[in-house]
């Protein structure tokens, strides 16, 4: 797998703060994967957000800094191809996004909306953020552990604290991690 490797963020990924901090720093230098995103999917993220009781200023702060730090990310000229997918109707953009760009890779928790059938045609395929996170740990553990090492200083937390908070969202990733650093 090569750094310039494009994947597909859903936005219940990006408005998972710990999971999405990880896979952000994951595709900063050194990289090993591009994200990508639509305005549509960056906007279901602040009105997630909102609703999780995000200060308007927060909000947009997050917005603003998303879109600085990977200008690059942003999918467009995707909409066209939303009512010809075949996936759940809430999250057709999401695909046609991916079709649009080529993107072969969607990371998801919501995976019932992703089904097989529906992504098979178009070459795609959606994977629960621990199993990328995994993949990308069994490539390069020496950077994912890095990148982990330095949200944890940035937080104030030890890496088995750091860890066991992700461990909420990808238990598998986070056990695999501990256990090799020899916490567990």
């Amino acid at each position: 797998m090569k750094a310039d490797y494009n994947v597909l963020l859903d936005a219940c990924v990006i408005a998972n703060i710990g999971v999405c901090d990880l896979y952000l720093r994951l595709a900063e230098q050194p990289r090993l994967y591009l994200p990508r995103w639509s305005e549509e999917i960056l906007s279901e993220v602040s009105s997630t957000h909102k609703k999780l009781g995000w200060q308007n200023d927060l909000a947009e702060y997050f917005q603003h800094e998303i879109r600085r730090a990977f200008p690059e990310a942003l999918i467009s000229g995707y909409e066209q191809l939303t009512p010809i997918m075949t996936n759940h109707e809430k999250d057709r953009h999401v695909l046609a996004a991916a079709v649009k760009d080529g993107i072969d890779l969607i990371i998801t928790f919501n995976l019932r909306h992703f089904r097989s059938e529906d992504l098979s045609k178009w070459n795609v395929r959606a994977e629960h953020p621990q199993n990328y996170l995994l993949t990308l740990y069994s490539i390069n553990p020496a950077i994912v552990l890095a990148k982990l090492t330095m949200i944890a200083q940035k937080k104030g937390l030890t890496l088995p604290d750091l860890l066991i908070n992700l461990g909420k969202s990808v238990p598998e990733f986070s056990a695999k991690v501990l256990e090799d650093s020899g916490y567990s």
